[in-house]
């Protein structure tokens, strides 16, 4: 049989570069030989599209603080409009040929937020995971807590600020509405980049300033004291969800070193160790919110849970980190589906959406 032709998109122009660099290595290694064909896109820091004919060709690849993107001089753009070969190498010479379906590994803004979604949309070419609004939404923790909010999903409290508000934040309003320590966040980014717990004056200013250079909104969020509970979400129309796992932060919380560089920055449990009416009552809510927040592919909803048992959303990550040490894959795994089958599981819904899409009327009929 022809194998299907899998173009592995990753890197990208946000502060999560190198986590989608050691994402992407994963998921090529762990992809069936037998029925895919990898086809290796890179972007770059600057934006700028590289095809690596060969092999997923990084620098410092076993040092995840310091990986790179090995460019290219096979530069690519896109082809809205046509029915195939829509990716081309700018020179016209060595197009990386027929794409039957992207895997986009990017994580963060540029990436993770609808952009690249769209722009795989207008070429019609189908792709793992949540398509432009699932994206969107997902991404921007501000519309994503009033979503889940709006459908009666518990969240912690929180106040939002745009750039143009900076000077106008108040510390002691603030603390009086949400208490001390507290989170400051950029609204959208991933992977715990410019989070800071907050537990004085002090540190609140240098907090805002470091969230407001990731990004133009902000939110500030109440301290949830409890257990950090994940859970794996699968699926189209009918998503299922895997075993929840618990993350045991050995600093204040689950920063983006214990996440990607430091493999003692964080324990992981999995399973976690849970009665069964609370995995239960776990995998429910992450259908629940993955539904509410039009999700489609794939998602990892992370919870907190108090000391009474009442589970807090926390946020839901579309394009969850697919790294050896990253619980996405892991929490499946445990759940009785290995790391290779579940790519293959991901990209089957990518083209079975498509086709579901493709079947969609674009004109109208007028009857006379």
């Amino acid at each position: 049989m022809k194998k299907i032709r899998v173009g592995i998109l990753f890197g990208g122009k946000s502060a999560e570069h190198e986590v989608s660099l050691q994402s992407a290595k994963n998921v090529l290694a762990a992809l069936d030989k037998d029925k895919y064909e990898a086809v290796l896109l890179g972007i770059d820091k600057e934006g700028i599209w590289h095809w690596n004919q060969n092999s997923m060709d990084l620098l410092n690849d076993g040092d995840p603080q310091f990986i790179q993107m090995n460019t290219s001089d096979n530069k690519l753009a896109l082809v809205p409009g046509t029915q195939s070969n829509q990716i081309i190498d700018t020179t016209g010479q060595n197009n990386p040929g027929q794409i039957d379906v992207i895997f986009p590994i990017l994580h963060g803004t540029l990436g993770e937020d609808g952009t690249v979604q769209g722009l795989l949309k207008l070429a019609n070419i189908p792709f793992v995971g949540a398509g432009v609004l699932g994206s969107a939404v997902g991404m921007d923790k501000d519309v994503m807590k009033r979503l889940l909010r709006g459908d009666g999903i518990p969240i912690a409290d929180f106040e939002t600020y745009n750039y143009s508000d900076r000077d106008k934040i108040s510390y002691d309003e603030v603390i009086e509405k949400l208490g001390l320590p507290l989170f400051v966040k950029p609204a959208n980014m991933g992977s715990s980049v410019g989070i800071s717990k907050v537990s004085d004056k002090e540190s609140f200013k240098i907090a805002i300033d470091d969230a407001f250079q990731y990004d133009t909104k902000i939110i500030i969020e109440e301290n949830i004291k409890g257990r950090e509970i994940e859970c794996s979400v699968l699926g189209n129309s009918n998503p299922r969800a895997s075993l929840p796992g618990e993350i045991l932060p050995q600093g204040d919380f689950y920063s983006y070193k214990a996440k990607y560089i430091d493999e003692k920055g964080a324990l992981l449990e999995i399973p976690a160790k849970l009665p069964d009416d609370k995995v239960k009552e776990i995998q429910e809510l992450a259908i629940q919110s993955y539904q509410s927040l039009c999700c489609e592919g794939m998602a990892r909803v992370d919870f907190f849970m108090k000391e009474n048992g009442d589970l807090i959303i926390n946020e839901i990550n579309t394009i969850p980190g697919f790294t050896k040490i990253s619980m996405y894959p892991k929490l499946w795994e445990v759940s009785g589906l290995p790391y290779g089958k579940l790519i293959d599981q991901l990209l089957e819904l990518a083209l079975e959406r498509h086709g579901r899409e493709q079947a969609l009327k674009t004109n109208v009929e007028i009857k006379v």
